[in-house]
């Protein structure tokens, strides 16, 4: 396994492997020389239906003889085409995930600022649903 994306031409549009770039979003690389003259070379655009995009723990599914491309991707550039290129049931609870992670980021320390406020600690357990272990724990 690589850590890159990689570009892909399929010789069929119809092929389920990976997903196009522009279902994505705008992706960073797309813009990069090196990108730029890739395609040109292959003859194609980025919104050809031939190019498809492949994280890079699924790159071993490319075919030998396709043409790629690796490609660097972000974080949020892979979280996103890690959530396009998997099944909808799947992420649709990765976005659930996600929205957790983000609100759940910085709870010891809302938590210690409300104990630091004077909030009991029996409301605080009430409002989070943490439990008091948790709660005295962002005291510390």
């Amino acid at each position: 396994m690589t850590d890159d994306a990689y570009l892909l031409l399929l010789d069929d549009a119809a092929t389920p492997l990976g997903v196009p770039p522009a279902a994505v979003g705008p992706l960073s690389c797309m813009e990069t020389p090196a990108v730029r003259a890739w395609l040109d070379a292959q003859g194609v655009t980025a919104t050809s239906p031939r190019l498809r995009i492949l994280p890079p723990e699924e790159t071993a599914a490319i075919p030998e003889q396709a043409e790629r491309l690796p490609v660097p991707l972000g974080e949020e550039e892979l979280v996103l085409l890690r959530q396009h290129s998997a099944p909808e049931s799947a992420a649709r609870i990765e976005e659930e995930l996600l929205a957790y992670r983000d609100c759940a980021e910085g709870r010891d320390a809302l938590l210690g600022r409300a104990l630091a406020a004077g909030v009991p600690v029996r409301r605080i357990m009430e409002i989070t649903g943490e439990d008091s272990a948790t709660v005295m724990a962002a005291a510390r």
